[in-house]
């Protein structure tokens, strides 16, 4: 699955508790692999940061918690992530990108 996963480029994003690098529980964003000028995407909110040590976007936890708009908060952060990558690797964005759908609805198939 992994070999497959990373066959070709991918935007990836989480949650990760804290420890191993960092000292606060934070969303993660990487692209692998790592485009050039990744690391100097403009994203949102302010105070998500490239750690280059990891490698890695991170948005620290109590930020998104403490947001008047929690969900968009995060949501910012993801896309934005995602796009930096997508825009520096030149990504075709047209063939990946698919609207959001609705929660508990597969959204319907486009066939050519």
């Amino acid at each position: 699955m992994t070999r497959e996963a990373y066959s070709d480029e991918v935007s990836s994003a989480g949650f990760w508790p804290g420890g191993g690098g960092t000292d606060f529980a934070a969303f993660y964003s990487y692209a692998y692999p790592t485009p050039n000028g990744f690391a100097d995407g403009q994203v949102m909110p302010a105070g998500a940061y490239f750690d280059r040590k990891l490698g890695e976007y991170l948005l620290p936890y109590d930020l998104v918690r403490k947001s008047s708009e929690p969900e968009a908060t995060l949501m910012a952060f993801l896309q934005t992530t995602y796009q930096a990558a997508a825009d520096v690797g030149r990504w075709d964005r047209a063939a990946l990108e698919c609207p959001i759908g609705s929660p508990l609805r597969p959204r319907p198939l486009n066939r050519n």
